[in-house]
């Protein structure tokens, strides 16, 4: 419903504009006067003692932030910078916060998407519902860069760089604020930020990125293969937009029988993947859902890892600004 009301014309959206507009309208003002009380200094604003880069959107959904977070931080460690991430860990409950992303901590405690950064990584990732605190815990990690998963909106948090991802795809749907649209900011703040990363689309004063499927991996065994090898597969993920996975998965000529979206941060019961357990074919998922999977995986559950890929050109602008940042903080 979300989709259709959001992102196209359809008689869902007509039927609640009356009732969601006015809603809208408040989540505008909020979110203006919010930004506006910390930005006059009504409200203060931490700085942290290391350069802080945010990884944000202005839209609710999946546009691909989470690929950005991976690569920017795999970057800057290849280039012997200390980076850590913080996130709000969306999804998690946990007993205690700042919570770091260690192997015993589950997806349940600290959300979906900290926990996939952390694997792949192997980087320190602190979550928090308040990402200052967040921040200010992973200061302990001798880290000399924070990344900040999403948080373009958390202006109690000061930042150097900003970099806004964008659904080449979908846009900014209807143009309205949550929850008649998709918007959190208004699209006068992409003026404001240092890059707009299209996320499968070319524009003009964008910066294209695309998602590079690698080989699947298995959940079981950690054995990879080309996903064009299994055979009748039932695809399913819980992400933003489950449609850009399946067509992913087509695009590499997967022999798919049937696709399942779940909600975005779906966390999994054995009750909810009954029909996959007792599937013969192959069952693959994206990284995000695999971590929450494991607990119930047989040995013909894979997943397919993607990685955000830039141009030469594009690459070098965005590691260029956050050296000159890290430079202006010295040593």
């Amino acid at each position: 419903m979300i989709e259709k009301l959001w992102f196209q014309r359809s008689l869902i959206a007509w039927l609640c504009f009356p009732v969601l507009y006015p809603l809208s309208r408040l989540y505008k003002w909020i979110s203006v006067k919010r930004k506006n009380d910390f930005l006059s200094g009504k409200k203060v604003s931490y700085r942290s003692p290391v350069p802080v880069v945010i990884v944000g959107n202005i839209t609710a959904g999946g546009n691909g932030k989470t690929p950005v977070v991976i690569w920017l931080a795999e970057t800057l460690k290849a280039k012997g910078y200390k980076p850590g991430i913080i996130s709000r860990g969306y999804g998690g409950k946990s007993e205690h916060y700042p919570l770091r992303v260690s192997d015993g901590v589950q997806p349940a405690e600290c959300g979906d998407e900290p926990k996939l950064i952390a694997v792949r990584t192997g980087l320190p990732v602190i979550v928090a519902p308040k990402r200052t605190d967040a921040a200010r815990e992973l200061l302990q990690y001798d880290v000399d860069i924070i990344i900040s998963d999403d948080g373009l909106q958390h202006y109690a948090l000061t930042r150097d760089i900003e970099l806004i991802v964008v659904d080449g795809k979908r846009r900014f749907g209807n143009g309205h604020f949550i929850p008649l649209g998709p918007m959190r900011e208004s699209l006068e703040r992409l003026d404001s930020v240092d890059f707009i990363i299209n996320n499968g689309a070319e524009k003009s004063r964008e910066m294209s990125m695309t998602l590079c499927p690698e080989r699947a991996v298995n959940l079981v065994t950690g054995e990879t293969e080309d996903v064009a090898s299994l055979s009748s597969v039932i695809a399913f993920a819980g992400i933003g937009h489950p449609p850009r996975f399946f067509m992913t998965l087509k695009g590499l000529n997967t022999d798919i029988v049937e696709t399942v979206s779940f909600s975005d941060h779906q966390v999994f019961t054995e009750a909810d993947l009954a029909p996959f357990l007792a599937h013969d074919g192959d069952v693959v998922m994206t990284e995000k859902d695999a971590v929450k999977c494991r607990q119930f995986a047989k040995d013909n559950w894979w997943y397919l890892p993607v990685s955000a890929k830039f141009s030469t050109t594009d690459e070098a602008k965005i590691i260029h600004k956050i050296e000159e940042v890290i430079k202006q903080y010295g040593p």
